[in-house]
């Protein structure tokens, strides 16, 4: 099983490349950023997490600006989003991002994906709420024939587009994983439905765990291998029975959350979660 953690980078938490390079000195497999591109004042939308939205949401900084910084400070930590809110951004500039921080990263990039949940976050980029999961696979189909054909087109009910010609084409072939996030079971089908492997939250209202076995007899009866739809376990708790029951349950991969602080703060943790790896295995 693999490791690694997310946080939200601000102005005021521990730099993305010196992150990085602790993560890899600390032995994690991968880093993850997070993304919103602002908060709207009316706040309608309420926050998944419930209470106040914390102060990270509002400051946290481009997930590709931060992942390029952590790849080009390490040799080997895998960067990814987490999640890429692929129904506020245009996909045929997305699919470049996506392509040139592989390349840049030698072929070390993790495209988590999600649809969000701030209505009116999405209405100011132009994205129904109600249909946005219907976007969100439009948008990643039209961006796979972008990274994998030479004059790709697409026409679609939300993605139009001719022949085109555009590079760089990712180092990973035929993409880099799609790693799609969300509860089960919706979350979990549309993993199934388009997606390389499935990122859950832990611990909010399931026990993910529970429901791996179902998840596996979905993907089965859809025509996917289980085996080719890794477990990425987001927000993994740091115990370390849960994390054995984890492993034992063929989770590919779990995820930290780090608070956005400074590396006083940061570093600390960071011992503590790497020892905590290397005693569960």
């Amino acid at each position: 099983m693999h490791y690694g953690v997310f946080t939200f980078v601000t102005d005021y938490s521990m730099a993305p490349g010196a992150l990085a390079s602790a993560l890899e000195e600390r032995g994690f497999e991968s880093l993850f950023a997070p993304e919103h591109s602002h908060i709207p004042t009316s706040r309608k939308s309420p926050w998944p997490g419930g209470g106040e939205l914390p102060k990270m949401y509002y400051d946290v900084m481009d997930p590709f600006v931060t992942l390029t910084a952590a790849a080009a400070a390490t040799k080997d930590l895998k960067v990814g989003t987490g999640i890429c809110l692929v129904v506020q951004r245009d996909p045929i500039h997305l699919a470049k991002e996506v392509s040139s921080l592989d390349r840049v990263s030698g072929g070390r990039f993790l495209f988590g994906v999600g649809g969000g949940w701030n209505a009116e976050e999405m209405a100011d980029h132009g994205t129904e709420f109600r249909s946005r999961f219907e976007l969100m696979a439009e948008r990643i189909e039209a961006m796979r024939t972008i990274w994998t054909e030479s004059k790709p087109q697409y026409q679609g009910k939300f993605v139009n587009f001719d022949a085109m010609m555009t590079w760089p084409k990712p180092v990973q072939k035929p993409h880099p994983p799609i790693i799609v996030g969300g509860a089960f079971p919706y979350g979990a089908r549309r993993a199934i439905a388009y997606g390389d492997g499935w990122m859950p939250l832990a611990g909010r209202e399931q026990d993910v765990l529970a429901l791996l076995p179902q998840f596996r007899q979905m993907a089965a009866e859809a025509g996917r291998d289980p085996d080719g739809l890794p477990v990425t376990m987001f927000n993994a708790p740091t115990d370390a029975g849960q994390l054995k029951a984890m492993r034992d349950a063929n989770v590919e991969r779990v995820v930290f959350a780090l608070p956005s602080a400074g590396a006083e703060e940061v570093l600390p943790l960071l011992d503590s979660m790497a020892k905590l790896a290397r005693d569960v295995g």
